[in-house]
């Protein structure tokens, strides 16, 4: 697949970049695209969530009120899950969300991914460029220019550029990523990727293997 390469301004530079087939145009697994997302999420978890059970709360040393002739339920302690106060049942604890993949799998989904969004004609490459100092402007009139500035991008560049990145970063729904440094996630949660022309490069090499 080929796709033009266009200028910062939109208008098509008539240099023309292919992408790798067997990157770009693999039959995508849905199931491996799941485990992938699923994996990620579960990793930007803290696991930091804790409650006390009825060993941890205090008080509960005697019984709350005699066993007959009160009219009420008996009761053995005031920490048990029922009552006001009392300890939490089965509640969350510190623990390790991680989930792990093989590499081939993790692989193999990042190119089911961007096997989806050329199908769906989703991916724009442009020149190589650099800035000079960070100018949100600049990013914004890109983004007209291209007719994506109501979508949600993800830019994926060949080498960091800081001066970009701080461009981008405080635009609502657009984000700078070093290509091929980007999960599964990432693609799938963008509308449109926009490739720098070395990027794309660097992609079919990198995923190719």
């Amino acid at each position: 697949m080929e796709l033009d390469v266009y200028k910062l301004d939109g208008s098509k530079s008539g240099e023309k970049v292919t992408l790798n087939p067997e990157v770009f145009e693999i039959p995508p697994n849905d199931h491996v695209l799941y485990l992938a997302v699923k994996a990620y999420l579960a990793n930007r978890r803290q696991g930091t969530s804790s409650v006390k059970n009825r060993a941890a709360v205090s008080g509960g040393g005697r019984k709350p009120f005699r066993q007959k002739g009160t009219g009420r339920a008996r009761q053995g302690t005031i920490r048990a899950p029922h009552m006001v106060g009392g300890g939490r049942a089965f509640g969350p604890h510190p623990r390790d969300y991680r989930q792990d993949l093989p590499k081939k799998v993790k692989r193999l989904a990042r190119k089911s991914a961007l096997s989806y969004k050329a199908r769906e004609n989703k991916i724009v490459v442009v020149e190589d460029f650099k800035f000079e100092e960070p100018k949100t402007k600049k990013v914004v009139e890109l983004l007209k220019n291209l007719n994506v500035e109501d979508r949600k991008v993800l830019f994926l560049t060949a080498d960091y550029d800081p001066n970009f990145y701080k461009s981008a970063r405080n635009i609502p729904y657009k984000s700078v990523l070093k290509a091929p440094e980007f999960s599964t996630y990432d693609i799938i949660n963008a509308q449109v990727l926009i490739f720098q022309k070395s990027a794309v490069e660097r992609v079919n090499e990198v995923l190719a293997k």
